[in-house]
């Protein structure tokens, strides 16, 4: 489904989803409102990008939505007026969730704005980003929190991890060569994009 939000205190313009036409929205996914979607993405089913109270939402080139992934976000706008504490800045340009290039968010993820996931990053199953950012070339394992912090570049996040202070996130493990998901990624982009490619010959 995609469709336009509703008009409201927070939110008041109409958006349409903007959809590259080399992504692939699954009928059983939902995309709504001022939600911006790049290159080769595949948003699987029962995802839901929900630009309908923070927004913007990104999603950027060759990234995947896997199935029952949650993007949205606190209310940026009140009134007419920004609510700058729930917005994120990438480029000069502020957003209520920005995932960057070749991101994965795997089964059950959430990314609840204000957001920010950077470039070639792995977002583990029924993980959840909340006011917080990971870095670039990250890995979080399955069923972390991360909470009002920011990973740095190029660290793991192990499995389970609760991380809801500065100090722990700039002390978490740096990625290196034994280090067995460090490829990971790399894998699951290539899938999704393929994926993503396949559907739309199929779509026609």
């Amino acid at each position: 489904m995609i469709h336009k939000n509703v008009l409201t205190d927070f939110s008041q313009k109409e958006y349409e989803p903007v959809i590259d036409k080399t992504a692939f929205v699954h009928a059983q996914a939902c995309v709504i409102g001022n939600a911006i979607i790049g290159r080769r993405v595949l948003v699987s089913p029962f995802a839901s990008i929900r630009g309908d109270e923070g927004q913007p939402l990104f999603v950027g080139d060759e990234s995947n939505v896997q199935d029952g992934v949650i993007i949205h976000a606190l209310e940026t706008e009140h009134n007419g007026h920004s609510i700058e504490k729930n917005l994120v800045e990438v480029d000069g340009k502020k957003y209520a969730v920005y995932i960057g290039r070749r991101v994965s968010l795997a089964h059950q993820a959430q990314i609840h704005g204000p957001a920010h996931v950077a470039d070639n990053t792995f977002i583990g199953m029924q993980s959840l980003v909340f006011k917080a950012r990971v870095g670039s070339g990250c890995v979080v394992e399955p069923k972390c929190i991360i909470l009002g912090v920011s990973v740095p570049d190029g660290r793991y996040v192990p499995a389970g991890s609760v991380l809801k202070s500065q100090r722990d996130a700039d002390s978490l493990p740096k990625i290196t060569d034994d280090y067995p998901f460090r490829t990971l990624n790399d894998g699951v982009v290539h899938v999704n994009t393929s994926l993503a490619d396949g559907y739309n010959k199929v779509k026609g």
